[in-house]
């Protein structure tokens, strides 16, 4: 028997509550089939099933509030046999015990008297959810007449409803984010570096790139910059993975988590896996998906739970540069700020240059400056030759 619990979407997410069930028991289910919606403090999530078998029984209902790790459903694997059900509140016959007497059995009460009721006022009653029989009818011999319910329906104040408050979710997401970024300052040992990068190569590439292209299949900066992020961790991989029980666990893959504001405050950070071995173009079409879908709240469940390291890009808001604070249990945690034309010396002339300051935040159980610094210096010199980062552009 296979135990499906519920996943942690984030360093941010101590509970979830089940908002919908995709699948009932007896049903075939596939690695990465999407199977429950969850509701976090962020968004509600698509979550992911990751065994194949059949659906043996839901543990958790609709609406349940439960917390991370909490089994949802239990699967049986690929040729097990289903276990024969028990049967709730079913009582065996006790069989009498040889030499022992049987107590006696308790005697019928018998009938209480109840007063004679009108079929009509027996049917008003039920609608009412009165019991007619506690009732002092007014008809002949005290039998109990429509009247006599009318008058006790009336009689009986309506019960108050207590109405919950609406949660708030900016409150509850501003919490999250607070919970996770304090755990984060209290137990990572951050250190942090910064590198001025000049981008004229890279944006005059993408100008040329761009030319005569349809908006739908423009590459912008962003995506750029996620695509040099992710090859510049080939030199440096202590910088991707997760710090788990004590001990640094490096990835393969780069999942690049995005970090990305939500229209009605607060932010989200989703992966998008394998960046490093995406071409460019098909990373920006998936860039753009995760942010339309993160903003409509459709992200699935893998995409929250396993990103390697994350990027963050203020460029829009026209902040010089940003200092993150890493997601744990990641290690690193890569910033940029806007693009802009500055004083730079070139071949020893001052000259108008637009440039970008990258910043880094590290974790030092897992690496030390000087390789935050070979990572830095990698990304600056991608950047300098971005054709090498285009792959086929398919």
């Amino acid at each position: 028997m296979i135990e499906f619990k519920l996943p942690s979407l984030g360093a941010d997410m101590d509970e979830g509550t089940l908002l919908a069930w995709h699948v009932k028991p007896g049903d075939a289910v596939r690695r990465g089939q999407v199977v429950a919606v969850v509701d976090t403090s962020k968004a509600a999530v698509d979550v992911e099933i990751w065994h194949d078998g059949v659906l043996h029984e839901l543990l958790v209902p609709v609406g349940a509030k439960v917390p991370v790790n909490t089994v949802l459903a239990t699967l049986l694997a690929p040729g097990e046999v289903t276990p024969a059900p028990v049967v709730a509140g079913a009582v065996a016959a006790a069989a009498p015990v040889p030499g022992k007497l049987r107590a006696p059995e308790a005697a019928t009460p018998a009938p209480t008297t109840r007063h004679p009721v009108s079929p009509s006022a027996r049917r008003r009653a039920k609608e009412l959810g009165i019991n007619p029989d506690s009732l002092a009818g007014t008809g002949a011999q005290g039998s109990v007449t429509l009247a006599d319910v009318e008058a006790a329906a009336k009689a009986v104040p309506a019960p108050a409803v207590a109405v919950a408050p609406a949660p708030d979710r900016q409150l509850e997401m501003r919490k999250a984010i607070a919970a996770a970024m304090s755990r984060s300052k209290r137990e990572i040992p951050h250190y942090y570096l910064a590198e001025t990068i000049p981008m004229k190569n890279a944006l005059d590439w993408l100008q040329q790139r761009n030319a005569g292209q349809p908006i739908t299949e423009r590459i912008l900066t962003a995506a750029l910059l996620l695509k040099a992020v992710a090859a510049a961790l080939n030199r440096t991989p202590e910088l991707n993975g997760f710090y788990r029980d004590g001990q640094f666990e490096a990835s393969a893959a780069v999942h690049a988590g995005v970090a990305i504001s939500l229209r009605g405050g607060g932010l989200v950070a989703p992966a998008l896996h394998d960046a490093g071995s995406k071409p460019l173009a098909q990373l920006m079409r998936e860039l753009a998906d995760l942010v339309k879908r993160s903003r409509a709240g459709s992200l699935r469940s893998s995409e929250m739970s396993d990103p390697t390291i994350t990027i963050t890009n203020l460029g829009e808001q026209s902040v010089q540069s940003v200092f993150g604070v890493i997601y744990p249990p990641q290690v690193a945690l890569v910033g940029f700020g806007s693009i802009a034309e500055r004083p730079w010396v070139d071949g020893g002339k001052l000259v108008s240059m637009p440039l970008l300051c990258a910043t880094l935040a590290a974790d030092h159980r897992a690496s030390d400056g000087h390789r935050g610094a070979l990572f830095l210096a990698e990304l600056r010199d991608l950047l300098q030759e971005p054709q090498t980062l285009a792959g086929d552009l398919a």
